[in-house]
């Protein structure tokens, strides 16, 4: 629910408008409404309403006004009778004034202009005319509103010049200008859109009419911003121009192995070499191919992108958009960027967070290059966009089973449809594969083949394969398996017996011995696309040695792919065919307990690799291991944080699996391991969504000790992203379910907790009397790691007091406590304390010292966030110390890893780079 002021005052519900009958029920709306939160008193509703002519019935009045408007807002809670007059209560964003003013706050404070632009062009949406619509006694605050919307139009004009969209500008500048032809801010922004446009005499132009006007007006000459602005654009100032981009000198040669056995498609390969033939000056060009599974998509399009590369010395990518997963693992377009920027040679603590970013990142680097970018299986339109480059000279080809035609109708894309192959192409396909003397022999059975295959490649090849793997087998034999089997699979039942892919599938499915069958079929319970030996091995309840072996067999029947070592993967048909012989054929209590076993695994894995990247606090205690399952092999720290980086997105959909499906022990135990890896890494959103997830779960099955432990792991995603209310809200849940628990370590943990918090909140009293009352709880329960980790709080804290000299005293008495004990985080943390206290007494050769020790520390366990953090103390301390290049250095890292996570710290880093100028 929504009170709408940007326009004619109304209500929105569920996306629907409510419009509020009478000018002066709009009113005493508009009053609430822009008071949300306080009281309007009843004598300023009168005032508003009816002036100095409100009737003796004033009172009553407005109590019918009110009585209809909670009516209309859905209930009496909506406004509450508070003396001397009303409140609106709805919520923390009540009006849509106090959304744009949110989303110009966001935008103020955004370094990256294309998310900039992009908050700025929601908040503009917001108006729908004039504010307030003309309504009587508030000519004042339409006044301010109408300001609001002029800054942030003026806002977005500033960014959109700074993304290079001067052309565009033009039209809108020339308005603008015209409708205020004294505003010096809209002619500089003139100006400079036309330099950019290659029009200078049209820029100079704009610069006299401003400083004629002002003149003949005002008798006064432009100030100094506009007057140096024509001075620059007289001598052509480079510094006009727009930054260059950044330029990578990787070439990435991304396209996966060409088919061997390529048949046909000879028309649908002209099509696409037109293509080359399509003047590169203009546009992007860009072909959709598309067709239903197997029709040989892909095959086709990496066919024809080995045959073109020659015309792209920039490089080729490629990447599977896994659009049609039948587990929901699509790939998301902001992760398909960070590969595609990694192999443009962006190092990976320059790629920003955000998706927006990602992709002016990317069209940056490819601007005035000649790249071939192959997206392959999209799901639609909204996966594709973000993916394309801006400027001419690249290509894109992408397939899907679907038409995409929003791509066809606004970006221009050529189509290329798929059918199957004609019967002479398809059997071509089969010649090619079985040998021209086998086919010779038997030509009634290949025909055959290729009819009950449908033509479809996808099939034909399977068909192939089962052929080949078998040089014995007469060809008429596999044509009457084929023609007597079952039925296809119902997405491809094209409605005759000549579409049965079930049965195709099942020839391979039926040549593995029984182990290969079992596994193949539990690979359809998998949540992510992806299996190794040891996952496989404990889904099938197997030795490692023989889930290895299974796993090769059915990669050489091509039911599966090993698309990197030890990596298997299957064709989304393949997995749901596996998933439906699973339902089929074994019981459900036998496929309960492989999902058991397969989540065994994960959490395990995930519990040990946790322990190796950091030792926490309140270490979470295990069943053990259900009989059958194994582990991951993992030895030392790298060895950790790489299997946490490659199971990471298994990981995620092993925790929304198991809430799908009603494991909720696993939920939340396997969303607090995996917390740490997700803090550390910056991924505060995903960690929110796994907390909620897990502290739904820890509610269903009435667990305490588990909410309080996700209670304090949500409170520090809110926390991270800077919603410091909701994180003091879940740490006073985590603990009240302590002190039900009687669990004093666990309070001592949330005490802790609170400190952290009130420090980044610069509560700074409070923060210290926190750290006070931690070091006496972990003191009281003989925690010596508690002890030296509050101990080095106390120190911060003091150090935030500027009790420099004191603090100093507890910092280092926690580095030797935590040396003592052999942490290395808190040894690190210590080290960063000890390091400002240095840096503040004007040490700062020891500060210096201080600090790239607890930055090696930080590096060891990949944590980015405090990677950042000390660096930018790191920098401070250089630049007290005298060495302005160091600073510049540790600030640059600094700022490359916050614009990574999207942090609003950035902004700060920056402003210190730019005083270094």
């Amino acid at each position: 629910m929504r009170v709408r002021l940007l326009g004619p005052v109304d209500v929105t519900a569920g996306g629907a408008a409510r419009s509020i009958a009478g000018v002066r029920r709009q009113a005493v709306l508009a009053a609430l409404a822009l008071a949300a939160g306080h009281v309007v008193s009843t004598d300023r509703l009168a005032d508003l309403v009816w002036g100095d002519a409100a009737p003796p019935t004033a009172a009553n009045t407005l109590q019918s006004h009110v009585s209809y408007l909670r009516r209309v807002l859905g209930g009496r809670d909506a406004i509450l009778a508070r003396p001397p007059g009303y409140l609106l209560d709805l919520g923390a964003e009540p009006t849509d004034v106090a959304a744009a003013e949110r989303l110009i706050g966001q935008a103020a404070q955004c370094a990256e202009p294309v998310r900039r632009a992009s908050l700025l062009r929601a908040a503009i949406e917001l108006w729908r005319g004039p504010a307030l619509a003309d309504l009587p006694g508030f000519e004042r605050e339409a006044q301010r509103l109408d300001q609001l919307l002029l800054r942030a139009r003026r806002q977005l004009v500033d960014v959109r010049l700074e993304l290079g969209e001067h052309a565009a500008l033009l039209g809108e500048l020339g308005e603008l200008s015209r409708h205020d032809p004294l505003d010096e801010e809209v002619a500089g922004c003139l100006m400079l859109a036309l330099y950019r446009a290659g029009r200078q005499a049209e820029a100079l132009d704009a610069y006299r009419r401003l400083r004629d006007t002002l003149r003949e007006d005002l008798g006064i000459d432009p100030g100094p911003a506009v007057r140096d602005l024509e001075s620059a654009i007289l001598r052509q100032d480079p510094a006009l121009d727009l930054p260059a981009p950044p330029v990578a000198d990787t070439v990435p040669a991304q396209l996966p192995l060409a088919v061997a056995t390529f048949a046909g498609r000879a028309r649908e390969m002209a099509e696409l070499d037109r293509l080359l033939d399509e003047p590169a000056a203009h546009a992007v060009v860009i072909s959709a191919v598309s067709g239903t599974a197997g029709v040989g998509k892909t095959s086709l399009a990496v066919r024809w992108a080995h045959r073109a590369a020659a015309r792209f010395p920039d490089g080729q990518l490629y990447c599977d958009l896994r659009g049609f997963d039948p587990g929901g693992q699509i790939i998301h377009p902001c992760d398909a960027l960070h590969g595609f920027l990694t192999a443009l040679g962006t190092p990976a603590e320059r790629i920003p967070d955000p998706l927006e970013s990602r992709a002016g990142l990317f069209r940056s680097l490819l601007a005035g290059k000649r790249v071939l970018v192959l997206l392959d299986n999209a799901r639609d339109v909204e996966q594709v966009r973000p993916l394309l480059p801006g400027s001419p000279g690249c290509l894109v080809l992408v397939t899907s089973r679907n038409q995409l035609t929003p791509l066809l109708a606004i970006e221009g894309a050529r189509p290329v449809t798929l059918d199957v192959l004609s019967t002479l192409e398809a059997r071509d396909l089969v010649v090619g594969r079985i040998g021209r003397s086998r086919a010779a022999a038997e030509p009634d059975a290949v025909s055959e083949i290729v009819e009950r295959c449908a033509r479809l490649p996808l099939a034909l090849a399977i068909a192939c394969a089962r052929a080949g793997a078998q040089p014995e087998l007469p060809l008429a034999k596999l044509a009457g398996e084929l023609r007597d089997a079952a039925g296809p699979l119902d997405a491809l039942d094209g409605g005759d017996c000549g579409t049965d892919l079930r049965a195709v599938f099942s020839w391979s499915y039926r040549r593995l011995d029984p182990s290969a069958a079992r596994l193949f079929r539990l690979l359809g319970l998998l949540p992510g696309p992806e299996v190794t030996a040891a996952a496989a091995a404990s889904l099938a309840a197997l030795p490692p040695g023989k889930a290895r072996s299974l796993l090769a067999a059915l990669a050489e029947a091509h039911l599966l792919t090993e698309k990197t070592a030890g990596r298997f993967s299957a064709h989304d048909l393949l997995r749901a065919y596996a998933a439906e012989l699973a339902r089929l054929t074994d019981r459900v209590d036998a496929l309960r307990a492989a999902q058991h076993r397969l989540l065994d695994h994960y959490t395990h894995s995930a519990h040990r690799a946790a322990g190796l990247v950091h030792e926490p606090s309140d270490p979470l205690t295990l069943d053990p291991p259900r009989d059958g399952v194994t582990l991951a092999s993992l030895a030392d720290r790298p060895d950790a944080l790489c299997w946490f980086g490659a199971e990471y997105p298994t990981l995620v959909a092993a925790i929304e699996q198991a809430g799908d499906e009603g494991f909720d022990a696993y939920v939340w135990r396997l969303a607090l391991i995996l917390w740490d890896f997700q803090d550390r890494q910056g991924r505060w959103h995903d960690l929110s969504a796994s907390m909620a997830g897990a502290l739904a779960a820890a509610y269903r099955i009435g667990d305490r000790d588990a909410q309080a432990r996700i209670h304090r792991r949500a409170a520090v995603a809110a926390r991270r992203l800077g919603h410091g209310e909701e994180a003091e809200r879940h740490l006073r849940q985590a603990l009240a379910r302590y002190r039900e628990l009687s669990d004093r370590a666990g309070e001592a943990r949330i005490v802790f907790s609170m400190t952290v918090l009130f420090d980044q909140q610069d509560r700074h009293e409070e923060a210290l009397r926190h750290a006070r009352m931690a070091f006496g709880l972990h003191q009281e329960l003989g925690d010596r790691r508690g002890q030296a980790s509050a101990t080095n709080a106390i120190g911060w804290c003091l150090t935030r007091l500027g009790a420099f000299a004191e603090a100093a005293t507890y910092c280092e008495r926690a580095l030797d406590e935590h040396r003592a004990i052999g942490d290395e985080d808190g040894e690190a943390e210590s080290l960063d304390s000890l390091g400002m206290v240095h840096h503040h007494l004007g040490e700062h050769r020891q500060a210096v010292a201080d600090f790239e020790g607890a930055l090696k520390m930080f590096r060891q366990g990949a944590d980015r966030w405090a990677q950042a953090q000390v660096l930018g103390h790191l920098g401070d301390a250089h630049l007290a110390g005298g060495s302005p290049e160091a600073a510049r250095g540790a600030w640059r890292e600094a700022l490359a890893i916050l614009h990574s996570l999207s942090h609003p710290d950035a902004d700060a880093v920056r402003a210190k780079l730019d005083g270094l100028r």
